[in-house]
């Protein structure tokens, strides 16, 4: 298959962490490694260190508002980002975010002429609605978002239900259903080594251990997980709670847990960065929570799939899509009656248990090499498409736009490259000129030695 230069384009990066920023980094190492050549493209970060990839990150100004939403907001206009995306011969915009890396890839498409695709992950119109309160200024957002997603070239989605969710936004075009896939291998790590990994917490072996990774925010399910919790323990069935992740709502999550008395049974490590780690919690479960209603994918499913570990979901949710009740997960009706209920009866049938996980293994795993190796026959297709002349669509009023900003962009930056070569030639020249008078110099005081010596010779048959 043909190697091409694929740019990534997405808000956020690691070390930010999250679902989207895990899936670039891993479109740009499978890229990187087997398809190609990979870039990053990503707002700055304070105390980002980018050295350690093996492909180029290039990150473009941001402010610093993590304390606000948790995330850094990048400044989409940078000279220097279009001169690099345009030095590394790249071939195909790849966007993970319909918002400020949006306006960016829209410049890069229109100045250098490059077919765009971006992949849908989130329902934004939650994210919208969390951050917007006047229901206009929801619209707006939303119409801008829709704008972004339209103005590209071909849309995938991560499932179905991201697809409806999507038209249920406004957008109108075709999508393309491209799953994600997980970085964590196939195989549920030995119990010792998970157990090493996560000591410090008061999980018996006897005891079932649920468990539950993500952002701590309530709209992940976190008070259906947490109601369940309730009645089975005010039932008297014994349990472990583990809340991996951290979020907006994280305080008010462990704060909700003590005042429903499960402080003693809830336990939350924080965000894990380390896969290892992250891996031995899923090997330290037995099974897990996920009624989150808000992911269009549910990558954490197949996370925990790859270490043979079932999930409870609600049935009809994305994170739920192809899944099998009872045989590779187990679905519920969405409240915490019905959770409480499926949880007592798995409780009392740890062998179906066992043998859910082991079939979600084997049937919902999708491996990032195989994701990654899907996209990459789809580029093929995508760049055919752009080369024959197929993308041609309405075009936008903004269109008119983002072509002058980024022709802007690469003015400027062939303006700054021009100024860099004058500075490198006059530094250049400078240099030249002090070796020409150094060389001089030693000349003169060669003259001046042998004009001494002559005098003193001189001198000396004189006297």
């Amino acid at each position: 298959m043909p190697q091409h230069t694929v740019c990534l384009l997405n808000d956020a990066f690691p070390p930010t962490i999250d679902g989207v920023a895990n899936a670039v980094l891993n479109y740009a190492e499978c890229i990187e490694s087997r398809h190609g050549h990979a870039l990053v493209v990503t707002p700055a970060v304070p105390g980002a260190d980018d050295s350690v990839y093996p492909f180029p990150v290039l990150r473009y100004p941001s402010v610093d508002t993590r304390k606000l939403v948790g995330y850094v907001t990048g400044y989409p206009f940078s000279p220097g980002i279009a001169r690099r995306v345009r030095l590394e011969n790249t071939e195909l915009l790849h966007l993970h975010c319909p918002m400020t890396s949006a306006f960016l890839a829209r410049q890069l498409k229109e100045a250098q002429n490059l077919p765009l695709v971006m992949t849908y992950h989130t329902k934004y119109d939650i994210e919208i609605a969390r951050a917007i309160r006047l229901k206009r200024l929801q619209e707006s957002a939303a119409a801008v978002l829709v704008g972004n997603i339209s103005a590209c070239d071909e849309v995938w989605v991560v499932s179905r239900g991201a697809g409806d969710n999507l038209r249920a936004l406004g957008y109108e075009g075709n999508t393309v259903v491209m799953q994600n896939g997980v970085d964590l291998p196939r195989g549920r790590m030995p119990r010792e080594k998970a157990e090493a990994l996560t000591a410090g917490w008061d999980l018996p072996r006897d005891v079932p251990v649920f468990l539950f990774v993500g952002r701590l925010m309530w709209y992940k399910g976190l008070r259906t997980i947490l109601g369940a919790l309730k009645r089975l323990w005010t039932g008297g069935i014994p349990f472990r709670m583990v809340f991996v992740g951290d979020g907006a709502d994280g305080e008010a999550v462990r704060a909700c847990a003590a005042e429903l008395g499960l402080g003693g049974v809830c336990f939350f490590p924080g965000a894990v960065s380390d896969r290892e780690t992250l891996r031995a919690w899923y090997a330290r479960a037995d099974l897990f929570l996920f009624p989150s209603t808000f992911d269009t994918n549910g990558l954490v499913v197949r996370e925990a799939a790859a270490s043979d570990l079932a999930s409870v979901l609600i049935e009809g949710s994305c994170a739920a899509e192809g899944i099998d009740d009872g045989r590779t997960g187990f679905l519920f009706d969405g409240n915490d009656v019905s959770l409480a209920s499926r949880l007592e009866a798995l409780c009392a049938a740890p062998e179906t248990v066992k043998r859910v996980g082991e079939a979600a293994g084997r049937e919902i795993y999708l491996s990032w090499e195989d994701a990654v190796s899907r996209a990459a026959d789809r580029y093929e297709t995508v760049l055919e498409k752009h080369r024959s002349g197929l993308y041609e669509r309405r075009r936008e009023p903004l269109d008119a736009l983002f072509r002058t900003q980024g022709e802007l962009m690469e003015a400027l930056s062939e303006l700054s490259a021009l100024g860099r070569e004058i500075r490198g030639e006059i530094q250049a020249g400078q240099a030249n000129a002090l070796e020409k008078l150094k060389a001089a110099g030693e000349g003169i005081r060669d003259r001046v030695d042998r004009g001494k010596q002559a005098l003193w010779q001189k001198l000396d048959r004189y006297l």
